[in-house]
């Protein structure tokens, strides 16, 4: 399994970011072809104490990296990065992972 990771620095307008985030940009990003599973996780505080330093990470899983390449090319995706870009541009960090056994 291939994932990509979006991970959220804290918004300003928490309310905002959540209404924008569940009801436009989780839908949009749902929709791109290839994706197996999404996970939201929503991070409630630090080991060190305090709130962290990120406010929520998704998941998005793909069946390999040749899947994940396809994907980011549909207009799916693209209407998805453009949206994350307009909402949040400034907030997110995204990477790819692969999932390992330990």
């Amino acid at each position: 399994m291939v994932k990509m990771i979006a991970l959220y620095k804290h918004p300003e307008d928490k309310e905002a970011f959540d209404e924008h985030y569940w009801n436009t940009h989780s839908p949009i990003t749902a929709k791109i072809p290839g994706l197996r599973d999404m996970k939201v996780t929503k991070i409630v505080g630090s080991p060190m104490g305090g709130e962290g330093k990120y406010y929520l990470m998704c998941e998005m899983y793909y069946d390999s990296h040749e899947a994940l390449k396809t994907a980011m090319k549909t207009d799916e995706a693209k209407a998805s990065g453009k949206d994350v870009m307009g909402f949040a541009g400034e907030l997110v960090t995204m990477m790819i992972g692969e999932e390992v056994d330990a």
